[in-house]
């Protein structure tokens, strides 16, 4: 446990004070407080947001918006995906690239609804944000990055938040998946995302932090919300098969060994013109040497981050990097990084823990269906 004088250190969201009211478990996370369960415990919030609709502070992330000439066209001199075909008020995700090809974090980069072309909205990692905002602004040194500092951001995950947030605003309903647009709440100016790091349904509220607290009060009055910690956040985001940065990814990481390849776009990768293009063209038609896959444990002992995966004959082949019990998978899983010619799944290996060797099997991602909204396109 961190000393005392390490807590009083950290920073804090708009919604400290209503995390503790609610009873909440608050723990050191890059550099903030943050709420890693509430009374109703992990297990029961992670059920609950499969099952209705979960509240989740995301404050910690870093918002801002880029401006300068021509944006999204010079933006793409630092991240492999396709910005110059981004529609108004669509969102994208990529990632920010070293001269290697390494990811230096992933982020989402959306157009205002405007369609202004000089100016596009970033939402950053919380651990990566001082480092990612001094990258883009080394490698746009005639743009101009605009903190929001001043402003929170609440994610409504679930298969009722539509139903929820229709309550407060009626056109988030018709909204498609990785959209954004201005809208009010309870006469609250907010920018409303359709996305999450859950795999279901759901959206993000960025707001200022003077009106975080009243919003979030509002949405939790709502039958169908329960207030949802990091820990949830992590059992969900792993039983859909999503990275987090600085385990599952890194520096050192390319887009393909992580299998985002589905994040560059294909005029990306006829033409590259991003950092470390040579290695990522190279991975695409070669393939990488090593890929992230899904396991599952035969059994019902969870393998943890750090784990060496063998083959039966003992060979060490690779690493997991994120792991533990799926409770809507109903047992454990992880994921992690194994050389390609293990990779197929169906492949038997297995996974150190406390110098045992656990039997697990190569399966795709995610370990339960992704239920993102794609009614509307």
């Amino acid at each position: 446990m961190p000393d005392s004088a390490a807590l009083d250190s950290l920073l804090t969201t708009p919604l400290d004070a209503l995390h503790r009211s609610l009873g909440a478990k608050m723990v050191p996370f890059a550099g903030y407080s943050m709420p890693v369960q509430y009374p109703l415990g992990v297990l029961k919030e992670h059920l609950h947001t499969r099952a209705a609709a979960g509240l989740f502070d995301v404050s910690h992330m870093g918002q801002a918006d880029l401006v300068g000439d021509a944006i999204a066209v010079a933006l793409e001199s630092l991240v492999p995906g396709e910005l110059q075909a981004l529609k108004p008020g669509r969102i994208r995700y990529t990632q920010l690239l070293n001269d290697d090809g390494g990811i230096i974090d992933d982020l989402m980069i959306a157009k205002p609804v405007d369609g202004d072309i000089n100016r596009v909205h970033l939402v950053v990692n919380a651990a990566c944000k001082d480092k990612d905002y001094a990258v883009l602004q080394a490698g746009l040194p005639e743009a101009k990055l605009e903190r929001k500092d001043d402003h929170a951001l609440l994610a409504l995950q679930g298969p009722e938040a539509v139903t929820v947030l229709s309550r407060l605003d009626t056109e988030c309903a018709s909204m498609p998946f990785m959209s954004l647009r201005p809208a009010t709440i309870n006469g609250v100016d907010v920018v409303i995302s359709r996305c999450g790091y859950t795999g279901e349904d759901g959206f993000e509220i960025s707001i200022s932090a003077a009106d975080a607290d009243a919003v979030a009060r509002t949405l939790l009055e709502q039958p169908e919300v329960e207030p949802i910690g990091l820990g949830a956040r992590d059992s969900l985001r792993l039983e859909s098969g999503l990275c987090l940065y600085g385990h599952d990814m890194d520096d050192e990481t390319s887009p393909i060994e992580a299998d985002l390849t589905w994040s560059i776009g294909k005029r990306r990768r006829a033409e590259g013109g991003f950092p470390g293009d040579a290695r990522i063209l190279k991975e695409l038609h070669e393939g990488p040497s090593r890929l992230r896959v899904g396991l599952k444990p035969i059994g019902r002992a969870p393998a943890r981050e750090g784990a060496v995966i063998e083959v039966p004959d003992g060979a060490a082949v690779g690493v997991v990097t994120s792991g533990g019990f799926g409770p809507t998978a109903e047992g454990p899983i992880a994921m992690g990084y194994v050389a390609t010619e293990h990779a197929k799944p169906g492949t038997r290996l297995h996974l150190i823990v406390r110098g045992k060797a656990l039997e697990a099997d190569v399966v795709a991602m995610p370990f339960v269906p992704q239920r993102y909204y794609r009614g509307s396109k």
